[in-house]
């Protein structure tokens, strides 16, 4: 399974999400995942943001060599499972590629519904959809321009929706 994190500039959110879901999957000894991300605005070419890169590696993420890139569609075709960090990440990515409909949550989305329906497939995750709506707006903040607990904060956020959202469907 190859998954796609997307966030604007690529370089706090979707970056944390994709090296913490490498960390994680590496740690339950998955095998078959990988994970990228990419930023609908991207800051093309810059490495991580130093809190976020600094937040990641107290979470068990490794930071190196990172490079932000632009989300496209060529991008979109080639992954499992694409994960936003917002709404309107999701709806931006689904302007470029609506194909991907079945394939395209919020971060927090995919968490919910992982844990809702017990589903172990993106095309099960996909099925949930209707069946468990909320009217809960399901964004992961962006920390950018905000102080190192709010960094913090939302690193332990995108740790905690990558057990169930990421792990379960893996391993399915």
């Amino acid at each position: 399974m190859h998954v796609l994190f997307v966030c604007t500039g690529n370089i706090c959110r979707s970056p944390t999400a994709e090296r913490l879901a490498l960390a994680f999957a590496e740690e339950a000894s998955i095998r078959n995942f990988s994970a990228s991300s990419a930023g609908t605005r991207a800051v093309v070419g810059h490495p991580i943001e130093s809190t976020a890169a600094d937040v990641l590696e107290g979470l068990g993420g490794d930071p190196t060599d990172f490079r932000a890139r632009l989300f496209t569609k060529s991008i979109a075709a080639e992954v499992d499972l694409i994960l936003t960090m917002t709404e309107r990440h999701r709806d931006q990515v689904l302007t470029l590629a609506p194909a991907q409909f079945k394939r395209t949550f919020t971060l927090r989305e995919a968490a919910r519904l992982a844990g809702a329906s017990d589903a172990t497939t993106v095309a099960e995750l996909a099925a949930a959809r209707p069946r468990f709506r909320t009217r809960e707006i399901e964004d992961v903040i962006d920390p950018m321009g905000k102080d190192s607990n709010t960094f913090h904060a939302v690193g332990n956020e995108i740790a905690t929706l990558l057990t169930p959202a990421i792990l379960r469907l893996a391993t399915g």
